[in-house]
């Protein structure tokens, strides 16, 4: 099993997601430090891209804010390197091939493998075009987690079997963002899954509260969370890091139990 699986070896897991850069690269690195510290067993770090076309309204306009800053991937590598002398859980980025196909495919896992990255999430690329990504991941120990979403249905099983680190179960058509009320029936897509890939599976997409979150996590293995966090980055900037501890510690409270 790859170090992913570590996050998911203590009970349910807490994934915490942030954009990189937003406002400052200083900030986000205070702020990873913090979740881990608060309980965030898996951290996925976003390279901001210019068309982030899985996100909503609250992780665009961080996108636009971090690019806005001069943000870099090459800086966002060296953040990396700084955060490792710290932190030891598994830690996965969330971008769009397009950023991996600028900065050079077998460049960007190479150093992604240098910086001790365990994995990647690519919301923009289909089940049916991950050989344009995974043999270049295989090379370098990096496991290309795969999206299972509502519209995947009679593909569950074939994704799942495939599948490398954790699968990523989108619990809402659309995009990214807090969402009142989750409708889709997690359990089913979870069956789905379990019968074709002992690997773990958590819940993303639409996840703001601890009582959703322990209502997913019940269902699944973890439980993902990313606009939530985002939203909080985006009211209190650099002053967002104890706010952040604040609110990944009462996520992690709400599914430790489970």
């Amino acid at each position: 099993m790859s170090r992913i699986g570590d996050a998911f070896a203590d009970g349910k897991a807490f994934i915490a997601f942030i954009t990189c850069g937003d406002p400052d690269l200083e900030t986000t690195k205070k702020a990873v430090k913090e979740m881990v510290r608060s309980g965030a067993d898996l951290v996925e770090l976003g390279i901001p891209f210019s068309d982030p076309t899985a996100e909503g309204a609250v992780i665009q306009a961080a996108n636009a804010r971090a690019l806005k800053n001069g943000v870099t991937t090459d800086k966002i590598f060296d953040m990396v390197r700084e955060i490792r002398r710290d932190v030891g859980v598994p830690i996965v980025f969330m971008t769009y091939a397009n950023v991996v196909f600028s900065y050079g495919t077998e460049r960007f896992m190479s150093m992604c493998r240098d910086i001790d990255i365990d994995g990647l999430i690519l919301p923009d690329v289909p089940f049916e075009e991950k050989r344009e990504f995974g043999p270049a991941c295989r090379r370098h120990g990096l496991d290309l987690v795969s999206l299972i979403a509502p519209t995947s249905e009679d593909r569950i099983s074939m994704i799942a079997g495939e599948a490398e680190g954790f699968v990523y179960i989108v619990s809402s058509l659309g995009v990214t963002g807090a969402r009142a009320e989750i409708k889709t029936d997690i359990g089913s897509m979870v069956e789905l899954v379990r019968k074709s890939t002992n690997i773990p599976c958590a819940v993303g997409f639409g996840i703001s509260g601890p009582d959703q979150a322990a209502k997913m996590a019940a269902l699944s293995d973890g439980v993902i969370v990313g606009s939530a966090i985002v939203k909080i980055v985006a009211e209190e900037g650099p002053d967002s890091v104890a706010h952040i501890g604040e609110y990944v510690r009462s996520m992690k409270n709400a599914i430790r139990e489970l």
